[in-house]
């Protein structure tokens, strides 16, 4: 099974959304448009970045809070992989599982497991700070990778927020790649 990690584009004062899920177009003004084969507003070594980060990623997990947020991404998640979706209530409308989305309701260790099952060899990635936060607090997470803009957002939503087992310190940065107007950094979890 490969490694379980968590990402997050994220402001110089540790936010991921401003007050009012604000921000965004700030925190992502690096990427520009398009998926990572199509990138064109990201400079050169941001695209590869995201490019080596699609290859490695086999499924994703997300909150159902992200999932509602971007109404499901149209049906998709934009980097093309399945995606479980851990909630307390699946949408109606919608398979509890297809090609897509797989929703669980048991909890982070089984929203884990189903996703290493369709990821195979390769990693799973992690969006959401609330996710991100249950996986660390169950011993799940191997990695942190970092988006760092040079924003300051004053407040809002922070990446991972108060969690059991706190101060935890990391190894690292294993990976730093300057991009234009972002730094990507890689981080393990010591054990």
């Amino acid at each position: 099974m490969g490694k379980v990690c968590t990402g997050a584009t994220m402001s110089l004062d540790g936010f991921i959304a401003g007050p009012g899920e604000s921000g965004f177009d700030l925190l992502f003004q690096w990427y520009g448009p398009g998926l990572p084969e199509e990138v064109t507003g990201a400079s050169q070594s941001d695209a590869e970045h995201l490019r080596r980060v699609k290859e490695r990623t086999g499924a994703l997990v997300v909150g159902r809070h992200l999932y509602d947020l971007t109404n499901a991404w149209g049906g998709r998640h934009p980097m093309d992989l399945t995606t479980v979706v851990l909630t307390h209530r699946p949408p109606e409308d919608r398979p509890v599982a297809d090609e897509n989305f797989v929703f669980v309701t048991g909890g982070i260790e089984e929203a884990i497991a189903t996703a290493q099952k369709i990821a195979g060899s390769r990693e799973v990635g992690l969006n959401g700070g609330q996710i991100a936060r249950q996986c660390l607090e169950a011993d799940l997470l191997d990695e942190f990778h970092v988006d760092l803009v040079p924003v300051l957002l004053g407040g809002g939503t922070p990446f991972i927020g108060p969690f059991e087992g706190a101060p935890l310190q990391l190894e690292g940065p294993v990976s730093t790649v300057s991009g234009k107007g972002v730094t990507h950094l890689r981080y393990l979890v010591r054990r």
